[in-house]
């Protein structure tokens, strides 16, 4: 095997602070100085052109400019110039740990995988909120597996706020498609029907910092769940009954709503206890009473936009004779739109 040289390859949109951030955090990377950056700005009105510039001395870092195509489109766009062997995909709102890309080189040098990924955390630095929605979406009692550094084997999917793949399966693959979300556990699955070997790095984390509020993470979630049918559609074989969990959740809740007013208090009750148990968990692992509080508030919120979205999803995808473009046009770039 040739040597391995790295390419970060980064869209960005509309997001300069962010971009400048996530440099400062690779000048400061150790164990491995050769590596390449790849900007690509996706047709933003507020570009990171100044901000890139001002790194050239700093780093071996290129940029460009393109029509909004969506991220998928810019991360391919950014893979057919890049000039590594082995592409590590980023969100522009995250930021490295001094040891990240070196701990990736040394999983690759144990064990070659041809696709990984890796978990996201929050950092200190981070508000009380971004700590929530970390815990909501890393912690074992709600999604665990990738984000939260665990995953199986079989059911493992990277995710492309922190993402490698080889320049042998990007270019059999044909990289990312249009959909969005869901473009990087599809180009996944596929990259495993191929034969590739995908795997997960559990040290090689990075800073998540969500650029969120409550608004923007409900309808993020709701994606997620409007996603996830189309991909179980596209790959039957990826199916899982616990994708079904969040809806069954969101249903029963409603449920217990309605008894309660019958004088039926117990499904209620195991409901509180969940909820309960969430906000000592996210207490022990944050530390932070206010952090615990949002954290219940952001799991229910996770559960709720999540399971009606997939609910929703599901039934129109099996009453309709629509493809799923047709029937949520919305999910896919065939124009330039906001991300």
């Amino acid at each position: 095997m040739e040597p391995l040289y790295f390419s970060f390859i980064i869209p960005v949109f509309n997001r300069p602070e962010e971009i400048d951030q996530l440099l400062e955090s690779m000048v400061k990377l150790e164990g491995v100085k050769q590596f390449e950056v790849v900007i690509v700005e996706d047709g933003s009105s507020l570009d990171s052109r100044a901000i890139v510039q001002s790194y050239m001395d700093k780093l071996n870092v290129s940029y460009y400019f393109k029509a909004n195509s969506g991220p998928g489109s810019s991360r391919n766009y950014g893979m057919r110039r890049a000039k590594g062997n082995y592409f590590i995909i980023l969100d522009s709102d995250c930021l490295l740990p001094a040891n990240y890309l070196k701990t990736v080189q040394d999983n690759l040098k144990a064990e070659f995988v041809d696709c990984f990924g890796g978990p996201d955390t929050a950092h200190g630095s981070f508000s009380n909120l971004q700590k929530a929605i970390n815990f909501a979406m890393t912690s074992a009692i709600t999604t665990g597996g990738i984000r939260g550094g665990r995953a199986g084997k079989k059911t493992f999917q990277p995710r492309s706020f922190n993402m490698g793949i080889s320049k042998n399966a990007f270019e059999a693959s044909g990289g990312f498609g249009n959909i969005h979300p869901g473009e990087d556990p599809d180009l996944a699955i596929r990259i495993k029907k191929m034969g590739f070997k995908t795997k997960l790095f559990p040290q090689a984390f990075v800073y998540h910092k969500r650029r969120i509020s409550w608004h923007k993470f409900l309808l993020q979630v709701y994606k997620f769940g409007l996603v996830r049918p189309i991909l179980n559609h596209w790959h039957p074989g990826t199916s899982r009954l616990a994708y079904w969990f969040p809806s069954l959740f969101t249903i029963g809740l409603l449920s217990s709503l309605v008894l309660l007013c019958f004088g039926c208090v117990w499904p209620i009750g195991l409901y509180l206890l969940y909820f309960f148990v969430v906000f000592m968990m996210a207490l022990f692992t944050t530390k932070n009473i206010l952090v615990a509080m949002q954290s219940v508030v952001a799991i229910f919120l996770q559960f709720l936009g999540y399971g009606y979205g997939f609910l929703k999803s599901a039934l129109l995808l099996f009453l309709s004779k629509k493809t799923p473009q047709n029937q949520f046009p919305n999910l896919f770039f065939d124009h330039g739109e906001q991300y």
